[in-house]
């Protein structure tokens, strides 16, 4: 009777469907039911949350998979069965679009798998705003989802969190714009960061915090005060509702150090500061946080020529510095490292007076003098018409040159242009002051050719005085060219014809070296009528004529 009975339940036991177990042991790895058929049915014990809930005598439902395996036991699932029951209740109940809590069992190529009753797949691009790169920490824990697809045919459901999360954040972010307003304080995690600024999510509202606003001193990039996913205290500082912009600032919840700078930083006082950055126009000094000011290069040193700041300072000095001025507004402070010292210029009257003899060394020259080094800082400079009292020098290198040691008299001084004035002819009597004890017409006189022109050739004689012989004076004969005759450094014996003081001539003649007094009377009377366009000067002719090949 009992085997016909057995044979009756066996035989009304439906593959696919939930029938009732009854728990008659369980073990460690096993929970063992007796579902009325030849053998016992074994659940895993992985299949319940807490194994220790059950009873031996309790009735529970299992999912029929199999009557039999291949060794004639029955195959049974608690799982399937809570499954089963829950997808045809969440065909009845729920819709795409519906919310439901789940727990994430374990992660799967691509997502993660969430039991919401039955098993769901959540994508890893639905997990939150940004894809998360570890899976695993969302593992055993429990979310709200939003169903995103539901397919009767294959039994599975699509999910996400990422759009409840943006729901959230679109509520809030309304809520934000409404209610924010500038000069408010909020909380909020550094989402981004680029060259120009940081992004802050301050939660669910997206505001730009621009570089210029992270700081009151200098930075190069944000990176150097923010790293991302960090929480930070941010002033509102723009609210753009129809944009649905913020704008923020990190400085401002702190205080401006311009704010009483000038009680802090007095003009004319000592101050120390770090050397921050160079400029090709001088150094930026911080002197606090939020607060620098600029050493211009020509406030560098008063003696030291100084063409960029990085020729004496480099960036991370301590250094001191004088305060010259300050610009409030504009947040700027004008500093100076060479008023720390005296100004030598202010004892230039003093040491070099006008009329004073002086010795210095040839430092440069230009197309118009020689600047001559008087002391270090101090320099001279020896103008080209200052040089020769005698000649025409159209370069000073014809009488100096570089490292020379030169001796000269101070004609002036600038002490606020920083300028002295220096004479090298000045150190000797102008020749032309005694020019009748040294030369008068008729005088026969010795001297070398310095240079010939087409003009004629000047000769070098005594006190440094040069005359010209003009060409018509070379010879009874025609000539073409004076380079035919004469030659730089010839001697020649020539007569005194033409002594002009005011415009500093000597007209020469070698033609009447030879003649006696009548007939050099005659040729000095002659070379008069020229004019002053035969009778060149030594500047003029140097000025405009060119030596003959």
């Amino acid at each position: 009777m009992e085997e016909l009975l057995a044979q009756s339940q066996f035989e009304s036991l439906i593959e696919g469907s939930i029938i009732n177990g009854i728990i008659t042991e369980i073990r460690d790895n096993d929970v063992i039911l007796d579902i009325g058929a030849k053998a016992e049915g074994v659940v895993p014990a992985y299949e319940f949350l807490d194994t220790g809930e059950l009873q031996v005598g309790e009735e529970i439902e299992v999912f029929l998979e199999r009557l039999e395996d291949r060794d004639g036991n029955p195959v049974v699932s608690y799982d399937k069965a809570q499954q089963k029951k829950n997808w045809e209740n969440i065909l009845s109940q729920c819709d795409e679009g519906s919310v439901l809590s789940g727990r994430v069992r374990s992660k799967v190529k691509g997502g993660l798998v969430v039991n919401v009753g039955v098993d769901a797949f959540l994508p890893a691009s639905q997990i939150d705003i940004q894809p998360p790169k570890n899976l695993d920490q969302y593992v055993g824990q429990t979310y709200d989802f939003k169903v995103l697809k539901i397919n009767t045919e294959r039994k599975n459901i699509v999910i996400s969190r990422r759009e409840l999360i943006e729901e959230q954040r679109l509520e809030k972010r309304r809520s934000l714009l409404t209610n924010i307003k500038p000069g408010d304080v909020c909380r909020g995690t550094v989402k981004n960061i680029t060259d120009y600024g940081a992004f802050v999510d301050l939660d669910g509202l997206d505001g730009l915090l621009h570089i210029t606003d992270m700081s009151w001193g200098r930075i190069s990039h944000p990176s150097e005060m923010l790293k991302v996913g960090e929480e930070i205290d941010v002033m509102i500082i723009e609210v753009d509702r129809d944009r649905e912009r913020v704008s923020l600032g990190l400085k401002q919840t702190t205080d401006n150090p311009w704010e009483g700078i000038e009680n802090r930083y007095p003009v004319n006082a000592r101050v120390r500061g770090k050397v921050v950055n160079l400029v090709p126009y001088g150094a930026f000094v911080e002197l606090e946080e939020g607060v620098e000011g600029l050493v211009h290069v020509t406030e560098l040193s008063w003696v030291k020529r100084i063409n960029k700041p990085g020729e004496v300072l480099k960036v991370g000095d301590e250094i001191e510095a004088v305060v010259l001025g300050i610009q409030k507004d504009e947040q700027k402070i004008s500093l100076s490292v060479r008023q720390l010292d005296p100004n030598p210029w202010d004892m230039v009257r003093h040491n070099y007076p006008v009329g004073a003899r002086v010795s210095g060394k040839v430092r440069n020259l230009t197309s118009y003098g020689a600047f001559v080094e008087l002391e270090e800082g101090i320099d001279g400079m020896v103008h080209v018409s200052d040089m020769s009292w005698t000649r025409k020098i159209n370069h000073p290198s014809e009488m100096v040159k570089k490292a020379d040691e030169i001796d000269a008299i101070v004609l002036d001084v600038d002490p606020e242009q920083q300028r002295i004035s220096l004479g090298m002819k000045q150190l000797a009597n102008d020749p032309w002051d005694e020019i009748d004890t040294h030369f008068k017409i008729g005088d026969l006189v010795t001297g070398k050719v310095s240079k010939t022109t087409s003009y004629g050739a000047f000769v070098e004689l005594k006190e440094g005085i040069d005359g010209l012989v003009h060409i018509s004076q070379i010879s009874e004969d025609r000539i073409e060219k004076v380079k035919d005759v004469l030659n730089s450094g010839d001697e020649i014996n020539a007569r005194v014809i033409k002594i002009d003081r005011d415009e500093r001539r000597i007209g020469l003649s070698v033609k009447a070296a030879e003649y006696d007094e009548k007939e050099l009377a005659a040729e000095t009377a002659a070379f008069d009528n020229l004019g002053s366009n035969e009778l060149t000067s030594l500047g003029d002719i140097l000025d405009a004529a060119t030596s003959e090949d």
